[in-house]
This record gives C-alpha cells, sequence and structure tokens, in this order.
C-alpha cells in the first residue's frame, strides 16, 4: 500500500468532514439546543450565567456530531485502503460496512469509532447482523469460509476473541485491513490537511453562535439577570412548551442591550 495514495485520499475528501461540521453548526436552532440536553445536570453544575450554559451545551452537541461525523469519514477511508491492499468493497448487507477476501477467507466487517462504542442491545444487533450476512452469503456458496470482525479505527481490546466475531481497535484494525502495522501512525500527518485554515473558519461560525443563542436565552430564560431554572425546565419537559417558539427579542429589548 502506498502512504502516498492515502494523503492524496484524505486531501481530496477530508473537506467534507469540514463542511458537515461547520453545516451542523450554522443550521442549529436554540430550541434544539435545549431540547436535547439535561437542564437538571447543568444546574447541578453551578452555571449562573447564559453565556456559560450555552458554551456547554453546545460544546456538548457539536461533540457527539463530530464523533458520528469524522467516524464516517474514517469508515470511508478504511474502505479505501482495504480496496487497494485487497479489492475489498463497501457491503450490500445490513449492518456491515465492508466485505473482503484474504487467504481463502471471506471477512465481513462492522466498523466503528472506538471500542466502547455500544450498550448490550446494540451489540446483539450487531452480532444478529453477521448472522445474517453469513446465511445469505452461503446460499450461493455453502462451503464459503466467512469470518465476522468488528473493526475500532482507535483504542484497545485486549479480548479479541468474542465468540461470534473478532474485534480488533486501533492498531490490529489498520494493519488487519492493510497489512501494514505502521499504518495506524502513517495516517495521522494526512488529516491536519488545511486543519487551521478550516477550524479558523468553524470557530468564527462558532462565536457568533453563542454571542447569537446568549442573547436569544437571556431574553427567554433570565430575570432581573437571573437564569430561571423553571422556565428552562418547561421548555425542556412540559407537553405544554413543545409549541413554544422562541422568537426574536422585539427591537425595544433590542436597543436596550446596545444591539
Amino acid at each position: 500500500m502506498n502512504i502516498n495514495d492515502v494523503r492524496k485520499y484524505v486531501e481530496n475528501n477530508i473537506g467534507t468532514f469540514h463542511s458537515k461540521r461547520l453545516k451542523k453548526i450554522v443550521n442549529l436552532q436554540l430550541s434544539q439546543v435545549l431540547t436535547r440536553k439535561n437542564p437538571y445536570l447543568f444546574k447541578a453544575k453551578n452555571i449562573l450565567t447564559a453565556q456559560d450554559l450555552i458554551k456547554t451545551l453546545l460544546d456538548a452537541t457539536i461533540s457527539s456530531g463530530e464523533e458520528t461525523i469524522f467516524g464516517d469519514f474514517l469508515e470511508e477511508l478504511a474502505i479505501f485502503i482495504n480496496n487497494k491492499v485487497y479489492g475489498g468493497k463497501k457491503s450490500s448487507a445490513e449492518g456491515i460496512d465492508l466485505e473482503f477476501d484474504k487467504e481463502n477467507v471471506r471477512y465481513i466487517v462492522s466498523i466503528k469509532s472506538g471500542p466502547n462504542w455500544g450498550n448490550n442491545s446494540q451489540i446483539n444487533k450487531m452480532t444478529d447482523n453477521f448472522k445474517k450476512a453469513k446465511r445469505v452469503l452461503r446460499t450461493s456458496n455453502s462451503k464459503l469460509n466467512i469470518v465476522a470482525v468488528n473493526g475500532c479505527c482507535y483504542g484497545r481490546n485486549n479480548s479479541v476473541d468474542q465468540g461470534d466475531y473478532y474485534k480488533y481497535c486501533g492498531q490490529q484494525f489498520w494493519e488487519f485491513i492493510s497489512d501494514n502495522k505502521n499504518l495506524y501512525i502513517d495516517i495521522i500527518e494526512p488529516l491536519g490537511y488545511k486543519a487551521k485554515e478550516k477550524n479558523e473558519e468553524f470557530n468564527k461560525e462558532y462565536s457568533e453562535l453563542i454571542n447569537k443563542f446568549a442573547f436569544l436565552f437571556m431574553y427567554h430564560f433570565c430575570d432581573d439577570g437571573k437564569i430561571n431554572w423553571e422556565s428552562l425546565v418547561k421548555y425542556n419537559s412540559s407537553a405544554e412548551e413543545a409549541k413554544k417558539i422562541l422568537t426574536n427579542p422585539p427591537q425595544k429589548a433590542q436597543e436596550k442591550t446596545g444591539k
């Protein structure tokens, strides 16, 4: 495998991650941020200012979204690399991300970001998907040797053999799909392509969003400079508040704040 192919792929595609990341915050509404997170937690942390609360809520929302977006990118990168080495492809089977042949074995792979990716029901669902995929593949070749693998892009896992499937994490996973034990290190440098430029653009939008949301939050959920937690909890959890629209402050309120 030529690492220059990986660099070229990353340079051509990492922009998709940054654009999706930016689009996610540009399209965010304050109502989404306030209703998706736990208000009791933030009260327990003794958050006193609108800006601190908005920043904490926004960071939690952005972080969970970034994990998903970047996880999708790494999955596509892994499939690209495996295709170069073993001719692997995106599987058409439900819940299976990668399918390839190596040393007379058909590998079916479910790719996740890190080792602690799911609860018991989600892991059971993955196991069921492996079993279904094996049944389908064996309808055309009953003697096909099929091995299921849960591949994780980072982290460690001490127990490789999980019974119904194998679990490879971090270095083990990248070596498994590429036959290159140093690949997990080699890919880190290309991922920084134009990172400074892209993050400056992101931070500009992020700062403007904090100011915008904090101003709107103060109008709807602060009384005499204090956060009205009762009002916030009602908006977050009350069925009666579900249709409430957080409108922009009237012009007079904006003039008082110098806006």
